[in-house]
């Protein structure tokens, strides 16, 4: 028993004289708030953000009894230009700096199919975030929602600073005339 006794005080011990790390301090403003952490995508990142988008997504959908969209490379590449470009103009909005449009950006990119609309954002947010954001705006979630829509192309820029561009069109596939994006 005092053998058993001895060796618990001297595991006790060597534990104790372990170097536990403090946790790091949050940095905090001048107004005494946190400081905001800055999203990163690496491009080994990169499709994974895309599929956590693509299922965000998703799961709005089947939560109002919506089929799942596709992904499409046409569609993403439309996408990855026009947030590029919005980066470009410092300005979140859907005409390209050459005056193109939603249609013309996903024709030029070989989509056959009609657009069911195009969502775009400026933020420091996450996909997740994003994804959310967009739900509550009536405009930008009437778009998610669209029974139309079968397929999506996911596109982001992420200028310097961390602000991302994000930029996701929805088609259906149809290979049909275009229609207006909203």
């Amino acid at each position: 028993m005092f053998r058993l006794f001895a060796l618990l005080i001297v595991s006790t011990m060597a534990l104790a004289a372990c170097d536990v790390p403090e946790p790091t301090p949050m940095r905090m403003g001048a107004d005494g708030r946190p400081l905001s952490v800055v999203y990163r995508i690496s491009p080994t990142e990169a499709p994974r953000v895309r599929q956590r988008m693509q299922d965000g997504l998703n799961t709005m959908r089947a939560q109002n009894g919506l089929p799942p969209l596709q992904p499409n490379a046409e569609l993403a590449s439309a996408a990855a230009t026009h947030a590029q470009d919005m980066s470009f103009q410092s300005r979140p909005w859907h005409w390209g700096s050459d005056g193109s449009s939603p249609m013309s950006r996903v024709q030029r990119a070989g989509y056959r199919g009609n657009v069911v609309g195009e969502l775009i954002s400026e933020t420091f947010e996450t996909e997740f975030e994003t994804v959310n954001a967009w739900m509550v705006e009536p405009e930008t979630r009437q778009v998610i929602l669209d029974r139309r829509a079968t397929e999506l192309g996911v596109g982001w820029h992420q200028d310097d600073n961390g602000k991302l561009w994000w930029t996701v069109v929805l088609g259906d596939g149809s290979g049909g005339l275009l229609m207006a994006a909203r």
